[in-house]
């Protein structure tokens, strides 16, 4: 399928719940994968590419036990985030953190039960949760 076309479908379909493209200018490329022709396409549709921070490991809790070594247990996800923020000078600051409301029914420790002690963890240190458009537009 085209960009154009599934950009277009999907832009439709969040209709539905009455997000345009106005409420949501930002692209976030499948799978996090993105090179020059994407990052021209997204330029012409009048959106801003983004894509999470790397460094933790935020991004792994879509994958599931029977993927092997590249599974991250949740335990193991959160813990790459606290790491993260302890061992480097900056921490996290301006970090984009990237967590799947939806993921594999084979992955049965979802991260997102653990996004209420992840945000008090960040709020005892002094980080400020943001919208994106609030983050980029500093």
């Amino acid at each position: 399928m085209h960009f154009d076309t599934d950009l277009k479908s999907s832009y439709q379909e969040m209709a539905n719940f009455g997000i345009n493209k106005k409420n949501a200018p930002y692209f976030l490329p499948p799978y996090e994968w993105y090179n020059e022709t994407i990052s021209s396409w997204t330029e012409e549709q009048n959106l801003k590419l983004i894509n999470f921070t790397s460094g933790t490991r935020s991004n792994a809790d879509y994958t599931y036990p029977q993927l092997g070594k590249s599974y991250k247990s949740s335990d193991e996800i959160y813990q790459s985030i606290i790491n993260y923020n302890e061992s480097k000078k900056n921490g996290l600051n301006g970090f984009i953190l990237l967590l799947h409301i939806g993921t594999d029914p084979r992955r049965t420790d979802k991260f997102y039960h653990l996004l209420p002690k992840l945000l008090t963890y960040l709020k005892e240190n002094g980080y400020e949760m943001v919208k994106i458009d609030n983050l980029l537009s500093h």
